[in-house]
């Protein structure tokens, strides 16, 4: 049986730049574990959590909820119209009312900073399960589907190309937690934010192998990733974006330049915009592994959270 993640219990989880080497580690294996039927453990029994979603959601919630479910807890969902943070009420005031029910806070939130309030406010655990600057359970994921399908990931090599939006934040800091190779690939103008390069930078296991740039052309990769080019909030720079964005898209003759690579993409996908149906649909794509292994990551990352 691999050990709970003891060093994450009552902890919030915001970013992956806020796990140490060992604490990812002992995620991803037990999430492994958990997937493979060796872990059934129930540490949420008879705990409750509040899922708390500004924006729109289909793999995030649905698999958070079944999640918690499996590990013995039980949920409410609260959309934005429910709570209306900073209009009907105060962040602070919401985390507070919050911690008089519930064991923990799931929150998909618009703003970065209204999550930090969140968890700053509140003395039960907090999960970031979207903002505008990390996605950080999304990244788990990806990091658990990369080591299936190619082993070791310090010996991995990952290019994303398209918007330096909180996907890209999210693998710059997961690239310096973990130790593999990260090139990612933007317009002028659209690169990741500064301060997730530098925070990167700054993480204690000094293993930076982040390259940023404007250019397409990249040493062979073992994953090629991409994202929308338009995220949730962002709907009205569309057609601005979809003009600077059409040198991006990943196709056939990409994928070609990296033979040895798989194709992940977080969904949802606009087909013919960012990746053509040819790769989000052929052999090397991992799109609907990497989208299943969200239950397993979160799994693992709550059991932690919520140990005894």
């Amino acid at each position: 049986m691999i050990a709970p993640v003891i060093s994450l219990v009552g902890r919030d989880f915001i970013d992956v730049a806020d796990l140490k080497r060992t604490d990812l580690r002992r995620i991803l294996d037990l999430a492994h574990e958990i997937k493979a039927g060796r872990w059934t453990e129930r540490p949420l029994a008879g705990r409750h959590v509040a899922m708390l979603f500004q924006r729109p959601s289909h793999r995030t919630r649905v698999s958070f909820e079944v999640g918690i479910a499996r590990l013995g807890g039980s949920t409410t969902t609260l959309t934005g119209q429910d709570v209306q943070l900073g209009f009907r009420e105060s962040v602070a005031d919401a985390a507070r009312v919050l911690d008089q029910y519930v064991d923990g806070v799931v929150a998909r939130l618009r703003a970065h900073e209204d999550l930090l309030q969140l968890a700053r406010s509140s003395e039960k655990p907090v999960i970031n399960a979207l903002t505008d600057r990390s996605h950080p359970c999304q990244v788990l994921a990806d990091l658990m589907t990369m080591e299936e399908v190619g082993g070791d990931l310090a010996r991995q090599h990952v290019v994303f190309i398209g918007d330096g939006n909180n996907i890209a934040n999210s693998l710059i800091e997961a690239s310096a937690v973990a130790g593999f190779a990260l090139t990612v690939i933007t317009p002028p103008g659209y690169d990741p934010q500064p301060g997730v390069v530098d925070r990167a930078r700054s993480i204690e296991s000094g293993n930076f192998r982040v390259t940023l740039t404007n250019n397409i052309s990249f040493d062979e990769a073992t994953v090629i990733y991409t994202d929308v080019w338009a995220s949730m909030g962002q709907e009205d720079e569309r057609a601005v974006r979809h003009k600077v964005f059409g040198a991006y898209r990943v196709d056939q003759a990409l994928m070609e330049a990296a033979p040895r690579a798989i194709f992940m993409h977080c969904l949802p996908a606009h087909r013919g915009e960012e990746v053509t149906d040819e790769v989000i649909d052929g052999p090397r794509s991992v799109v609907f592994q990497q989208a299943g292994n969200r239950l397993y990551a979160q799994m693992a990352l709550m059991a932690g959270l919520f140990a005894t």
